[in-house]
């Protein structure tokens, strides 16, 4: 079930990745006194983070299927420039179990689960079922449905509206869709089939209970190849556009700490029991009537992760380096995970701030703010482009305070020196919700981004009129 538990010895790991992740990766590597091959699409040369690596290996072709998610390609140049593991970064190859199969079966490490929970766990109804024989509370689901509309119409009624049409082959929201009524269902069903088969290459649907304003909340998972699990404390995701995340921060706000400390340790005797190794990150609704649901295990570093890094000090891209190659738990992490003071990240899009639709273009000017706890993960520089090969994200903003309120002004101030030109960007729908009273409250839920947008913008800070974060001469 999982990886031989020797400890392998890394000299030299392929980043099979681009942008931020490619970059923090690179970092936690060099901190290790490992060796870096990083790779790169045409669209991508030239980006700042290549300079930082051991070897620096071009991919050719921008698109996707031809750079990034070319395996062939990839571990051709991990065995010609003598790579001894490959750490996949998150998106991309990260949850495919194939690769990772691949990539074992070259005789390197791969940085991250075992193929085997990758490929269980990442079939979302398949993940559902584990864990609810396990005992984790589930909201109410369907299994993957066939493309037969009575069946889906009855499984719809059994559930009870409203529902969400969910694929069970992918993640990051994409291809969920509500539905409120009967009349809707028919209509919604195709388009997410269409979707989840270009998105995932397959177009499995499911249906679940659609909690109204749940706050989405995730357990950052920790553990070895022995049985040793660490949980991490909890992260707060609510803040969302379309099932897309926008703001994160830990520990989350109000939750009560018996609650969060009750299910941490569920998880932990859970996954420990079953084996599951290296990272992960489970993803559930709460309510206060309803407490914890389970949503889906991701098995791969989280985009999110530095907000956690933040609070308890541990640098979670080297302790997945090290628990990947074989390393005892308690010779990576400390017995009792500390949490202090409060973090927020705010994840900067090249995007239009009204629409929401990507924007991209040139970085003409790219400064990033330095401000004092405030930390930014980029693999942009000035005079980089954003293309529309990838994800338009170009930079997380991590604040860090004493409290809540502290690590709000400190993000506020750096968003607001954070000079872009060339692209727009999403910052100024950040300030608005970082402003709202109710996120100042911690009245968090998944709808509270749709609050924002339909309360009126300040007078002095239309989105409309707004393309960058600041003026720039």
């Amino acid at each position: 079930m999982n990886a031989p538990t020797r400890t392998t010895t890394l000299r030299r790991v392929l980043v099979a990745n681009r942008g931020a992740v490619a970059a923090r990766v690179i970092r936690a590597l060099d901190a290790l006194g490992i060796e870096s091959i990083a790779v790169y699409a045409d669209a991508d040369a030239g980006l700042p983070y290549l300079a930082r690596a051991t070897v620096s290996v071009p991919l050719g072709a921008s698109a996707p299927l031809q750079s990034y998610l070319d395996q062939d390609k990839l571990l051709r140049i991990a065995r010609e420039h003598g790579a001894d593991g490959v750490h996949p970064g998150y998106g991309f190859l990260s949850e495919n179990a194939g690769f990772a199969e691949r990539v074992e079966a070259a005789g390197l490490c791969f940085i991250g689960p075992s193929p085997h929970w990758i490929r269980r766990l990442g079939h979302k109804t398949e993940a559902r079922t584990l864990m609810a024989a396990h005992g984790m509370p589930m909201a109410r689901s369907s299994p993957v449905l066939p493309d037969d509309m009575d069946v889906v119409a009855r499984a719809a009624a059994e559930i009870g509206y409203p529902v969400l049409i969910k694929p069970a082959g992918g993640g990051g929201g994409i291809g969920m869709l509500p539905v409120h009524a009967p009349a809707e269902l028919a209509a919604a069903w195709q388009r997410a089939r269409s979707v989840a088969q270009r998105s995932f290459g397959q177009a499995e649907l499911y249906l679940e209970r659609l909690v109204e304003r749940p706050r989405h909340i995730e357990f950052q998972v920790l553990a070895d190849r022995h049985g040793g699990v660490r949980i991490l404390w909890e992260r707060d995701c609510s803040v969302q556009r379309r099932h897309q995340k926008v703001i994160e921060e830990a520990r989350a706000p109000g939750l009560p700490d018996e609650a969060v400390r009750a299910m941490g340790a569920e998880l932990a005797t859970l996954l420990g029991g079953i084996g599951y190794d290296v990272i992960g990150t489970v993803e559930m609704l709460y309510t206060p009537e309803t407490g914890f649901a389970f949503l889906e295990l991701n098995t791969r570093l989280q985009v999110e992760h530095a907000v956690t890094e933040q609070v308890t000090g541990i640098d979670i891209v080297a302790a997945q380096i090290r628990l990947a190659r074989g390393e005892r738990i308690d010779a990576v992490l400390p017995a009792e995970i500390p949490a202090r003071g409060h973090a927020i990240e705010a994840r900067v899009y090249a995007e239009d701030p009204v629409r929401f639709l990507p924007s991209p273009g040139p970085l003409t000017v790219f400064r990033p703010p330095a401000h004092e706890g405030v930390r930014v993960e980029t693999g942009y520089g000035e005079g980089a482009a954003v293309t529309s090969f990838y994800d338009p994200m170009l930079a997380k903003v991590i604040a860090t305070g004493a409290d809540r309120a502290d690590a709000i002004a400190r993000l506020a101030a750096a968003l607001d020196d954070f000079a872009v030109a060339g692209v727009k960007t999403n910052i100024p729908f950040i300030q608005r919700v970082l402003a709202h009273e109710d996120f100042r409250a911690g009245r968090i839920d998944t709808a509270l981004a749709q609050r924002v947008l339909a309360a009126p913008a300040p007078a002095d800070a239309a989105l409309s009129t707004i393309p960058h974060s600041r003026e720039v001469a």
